[in-house]
């Protein structure tokens, strides 16, 4: 009698199968857990990355515009106005927006006229109740001052629920404030702005010293820099050298995912306490008419053509002219031209300059002065008027 065997058939028994999935699910938990501390160390790097990166934010823009504290600054409009550990208000020749602007800063074309120049009206510095400028400030030629007025301020955030965070904020002259960097807090004791100021003795070197948080706010409250009345405390201001920024930022998160990091840096200002000196010699003579007349242009366009020659001091004297600074008006003229209108280099014999951008009706009178690498301008001289119909 045959029997038909049972084939053996493959597979797992159960205790195989249970001790099977308990190693795989020992191996997923560790995997998982692996990945998820992976995952939140990047988190907590993303965190930290994005709290500092605002902090040098904050402070490359310090770093940048401090330092222009004092260029190309008349000699009796002061540097430094008001200083305080909250704010710090000073002039300097920031920007331009002529082209060819050599002794600016900075360029820029899009600029629009009333903020490359000294501020006209006064205005109020934030965190204060100072305003300034009480006069117009003037270059040699009579024409409104290169330098602007720069601000920064910290100021309580009113648009997050926390009560200790800051924005810093920028100003030039009577332009809207722009906000640099938020999430800001202040370092523990330390002052958002503190300061360095220069001491000169007789018989020893000079030196370096902190001014007292006590002695703030300091406010240069003499109109003009050097005068009798430029003393005291109104003087103080004249010998800062540096400031000391000192904040925290924050990733602007809460909680356990809040990331803060805390810095202190010292900002030097290196054209602080330094006057515009005649180092090309005195104020460039420029010695010749400015003529003006009506023409059309190759191209059907009517146009003011302005024509002059090199002056006195470019080609003889002390050869020291750098460029000629051309201003205009629609009458009737005031005796403020504003700010520059354009800026023609010199090294030429003979200068042209033809002005398309004039209206129908209007009647224009141009001015134009030289200007040396000091740099000063020498007297305007006025052009006919253009009329044109």
């Amino acid at each position: 009698m045959t029997t038909n065997p049972i084939r053996r058939r493959g597979g797992f028994t159960l205790v195989e199968l249970i001790v099977a999935i308990s190693i795989y699910g020992i191996i997923l938990t560790i995997g998982v857990g692996f990945v998820a501390s992976q995952n939140t160390v990047f988190r907590r790097g993303l965190d930290q990355m994005a709290a500092l990166q605002n902090m040098r934010y904050a402070f490359s823009t310090l770093e940048m515009d401090l330092p222009s504290l004092g260029t190309n600054v008349p000699t009796i409009q002061p540097s430094l106005i008001y200083a305080d550990n909250d704010v710090i208000a000073f002039t300097g020749d920031y920007a331009s927006n002529i082209a060819n602007d050599v002794f600016a800063s900075y360029i820029d074309l899009g600029a629009p006229n009333g903020q490359v120049t000294v501020p006209s009206p006064s205005i109020t510095i934030p965190n204060s109740a100072v305003t300034w400028p009480d006069t117009l400030y003037l270059s040699s030629a009579g024409t409104r001052s290169p330098a602007e007025l720069l601000v920064f301020w910290f100021a309580a955030d009113t648009t997050t629920a926390r009560n200790d965070d800051y924005v810093l904020f920028r100003q030039v002259n009577d332009g809207s404030p722009e906000a640099v960097a938020r999430n800001l807090m202040k370092n523990g004791s330390e002052p958002f702005f503190s300061y360095l100021r220069r001491i000169d003795f007789s018989s020893a070197p000079s030196a370096v010293a902190a001014i007292p948080d006590s002695t703030l706010p300091i406010h240069h409250s003499s109109t003009f820099h050097r005068v009798p009345a430029d003393t005291a405390h109104s003087a103080l201001a004249d010998s800062i050298r540096a400031v000391k920024v000192s904040f925290q930022s924050s990733n602007g998160l809460s909680g356990r995912h809040e990331r803060v990091v805390a810095a202190t840096r010292t900002i030097a200002m290196p054209n602080a306490g330094f006057s515009l000196l005649q180092t090309c010699g005195d104020e460039p003579i420029l010695g010749d008419t400015l003529g003006a007349q009506l023409v059309t242009l190759p191209s059907g366009t009517l146009a003011s053509r302005l024509t002059w020659n090199a002056a006195v001091d470019e080609t003889a004297g002390e050869l020291d002219v750098a460029r000629y600074v051309l201003y205009r008006q629609s009458t009737p003229i005031t005796a403020d031209w504003g700010d520059p209108y354009r800026s023609i280099p010199a090294g030429l014999a003979n200068y042209q300059y033809d002005d398309p951008a004039i209206t129908s009706g209007e009647t224009y009178v141009y001015a134009i002065a030289a200007q040396d690498c000091t740099p000063m301008l020498s007297t305007l001289e006025l052009s006919p008027a253009v009329i044109v119909p």
